[in-house]
């Protein structure tokens, strides 16, 4: 029994997105329904079916647990599987506690996890506190790209995402109403987390990060894509570099164009004969190599800069206001 009934509204959402999830689905409902009755005075469970074709069998075995169970949960059948951070953001849009709990079910046999976050949140002051893997459960080829991706996040963006935060995770209402204000269609809920700021803390559990859900190659590959394009400059950055990369091509080609052609011997010793009009060719496709890469880091800024106020991201959100 827990030692403490809090006067609090907890929202617990959670994303069904592969078979074995169904399976366990019984069994999530009693632990979080137990962890959450008795602790909370109000509590409701969110569970958002992001596999269509099972939706009337989720359906079936919600209808099967004890009145006491299902009374408090709401089932949201997405019409098409889509992102897991799009099936989240349907649950946080229909959220209606004073804090919501964003929790997977890698952790259905730990709900106690709920109460330790909420008393987290409460003591340490903090609006968002998730869990932390110690560790990276994922191949041996996948490692080294997911330590470039995160060293993109780090170096081109002001972005502080955790490279091994779960998505269970406690957010309080302020901060769940400034999360909800970015609409944006390509989501990756870590750097929004980012963006939204609050005080954020966490707390460290043994379950290693994506020790269950294996998603697919191509749906991580489509994921680090959208964070990468919309929450950093690497890609602008990237085009800068290969601009200033073809200003040395140009000077080093149009030396040693020069050089064979007056002296016989190119920059590096080697006798060269030069052909009429070959100086000129070399000299003119080395100036238009340059100059397209310049027009393509041009066209670059102005389309980020479009790109960036399209989004609408707000300028700034308030924490608090205070007058003394």
């Amino acid at each position: 029994m827990a030692a403490k009934m809090y006067n609090s509204f907890v929202s617990v959402v959670c994303v069904l997105q592969h078979p074995w999830e169904l399976r366990l689905l019984p069994e999530y409902l009693r632990n979080v329904h137990q962890a959450l009755s008795e602790a909370f005075s109000d509590y409701e469970v969110i569970l958002v079916d992001n596999q269509s074709h099972h939706g009337q069998q989720t359906a079936e075995v919600v209808a099967e647990a004890p009145d006491e169970v299902r009374h408090n949960v709401y089932l949201l059948t997405l019409s098409r599987p889509t992102n897991r951070n799009h099936a989240i953001l349907a649950g946080l849009d229909r959220s209606n506690g004073d804090y919501t709990v964003i929790f997977e079910f890698d952790f259905y046999h730990k709900p106690e996890l709920i109460l330790q976050l909420f008393e987290a949140s409460r003591s340490e002051g903090t609006d968002i506190v998730y869990l932390r893997a110690r560790a990276r459960q994922a191949g041996l080829y996948f490692r080294p790209l997911y330590r470039i991706f995160y060293a993109i996040l780090r170096h081109y963006s002001s972005l502080e995402v955790d490279g091994l935060a779960h998505d269970t995770r406690i957010i309080s209402r302020r901060a769940l109403n400034s999360l909800l204000r970015l609409r944006e269609n390509l989501r990756y809920m870590k750097a929004i987390y980012s963006i939204v700021g609050y005080r954020t803390s966490w707390i460290e559990t043994e379950e290693p990060l994506h020790g269950r859900d294996a998603e697919p190659f191509g749906e991580r590959f489509r994921t680090s894509l959208i964070a990468i394009t919309s929450f950093t400059t690497f890609l602008r950055s990237l085009l800068l570099w290969i601009f200033l990369g073809s200003l040395v091509f140009l000077f080093g080609v149009t030396a040693n164009a020069l050089k064979v052609k007056f002296t016989g011997v190119d920059l590096f010793g080697n006798a060269g004969e030069p052909f009429s009009g070959w100086t000129f060719l070399v000299v003119l496709i080395a100036i238009f190599f340059a100059t397209t890469c310049l027009n393509l880091y041009i066209m670059s800024i102005y389309l980020s800069n479009i790109y960036n106020e399209i989004k609408q991201r707000p300028l700034y959100i308030i924490e608090s206001i205070r007058r003394f």
